[in-house]
């Protein structure tokens, strides 16, 4: 058995100050402490700091606390009437049982589904492992990435939530040893490149205290996601869209797309592609060409290309109708 210490600070400087592995839900940590994924020698309970709240902010937008739960911020009476991609996308991730203990904070810290990661047993994993290779490459890869991917790495982001909160620009704010920052979803993940166990620009220390979305008024927004069965399965792929349309033309468009990227994938290439065009079949099809032109899949994951395709013209046709 893996002995550790636990503590539960009650502030936030405190949390801070600790060197453990923070917990809140634990619905990522636990499962990977279980398979000897990770072995955190102290755990730092976070649920007991004042982060759980939703506020309106003078802007407009939309300030989460790290601690909100995603089943309370998916049912949010201004999530469902301002960004209802959000709300849309946690419904789709995982279970009701799951989304009552899972955290916004912790969701985006979401670890990769990949089995070769989970199984400490299965082979070579840069990302839990450097520098003992990726067995994906050779290995079982349907629902690997195509996109962001490298010689080292071709694990696919799993969340839902992030996709959503891409699309919606959010701004993640950190605090740490370093005092306080803020950081865009778009530049939050790195890509695996040839270290993909370094997966966001967290440093040792850094809790994640809250995130916020800008105003989102106007626009009219979709998920979708497209999987092996209705529910509890991660996204084989998936598409947010954020779109606003004025006398038939795409006047303002964000796309981001889950299930086939090593981070949750922004298509800025599907995006110049729809901006001032009109909204019809034609115009999606040419931004989903766009959106997976540098796609690089595998045999097992070939078939994603096309899905994500469909799935991004589709999310278009959804969200302008």
């Amino acid at each position: 058995m893996h002995s550790f210490t636990y503590e539960q600070p009650q502030t936030i400087e405190k949390a801070i100050g600790s060197t453990g592995r923070f917990i809140a839900g634990g619905t990522t940590l636990v499962d990977l402490m279980k398979l000897g994924v990770e072995l955190p020698p102290a755990i730092v309970d976070v649920t007991a700091l004042p982060l759980a709240q939703v506020e309106v902010l003078p802007n407009g937008g939309l300030r989460i606390g790290a601690m909100v739960r995603n089943s309370d911020l998916a049912h949010h009476p201004e999530v469902l009437k301002k960004y209802p991609v959000l709300s849309q996308a946690l419904l789709s991730g995982a279970s009701p049982q799951l989304r009552n203990m899972a955290t916004t904070g912790g969701n985006l810290l979401q670890r990769t589904r990949c089995p070769y990661f989970r199984d400490p047993t299965s082979g070579g994993c840069n990302k839990r492992n450097p520098g003992t290779g990726c067995a994906a490459m050779e290995g079982h890869h349907r629902m690997m990435a195509v996109l962001g991917t490298s010689d080292h790495c071709i694990a696919t982001h799993p969340s839902d939530m992030c996709v959503a909160m891409t699309a919606l620009e959010a701004v993640i704010y950190i605090e740490g040893a370093k005092g306080k920052r803020s950081v865009a979803i778009g530049d939050f993940y790195k890509l695996p490149g040839d270290t993909p166990n370094i997966e966001n620009v967290l440093e040792p220390g850094d809790l994640i205290t809250h995130v916020e979305l800008p105003p989102a008024i106007g626009s009219r927004q979709v998920y979708l996601k497209l999987r092996d069965r209705a529910s509890y399965e991660f996204a084989l792929a998936s598409a947010a869209v954020v779109v606003k349309v004025d006398g038939g033309h795409i006047h303002s468009v964000r796309v981001a797309m889950g299930g086939v990227g090593t981070r949750p994938w922004r298509s800025h290439e599907a995006e110049a592609a729809l901006t001032g065009k009109t909204a019809n079949p034609a115009t999606f099809k040419a931004a989903a060409e766009a959106a997976l032109k540098n796609a690089k899949p595998h045999p097992e994951n070939a078939f994603k290309v096309e899905l994500a395709r469909r799935c991004v013209s589709r999310a278009l046709k959804m969200a302008t109708a």
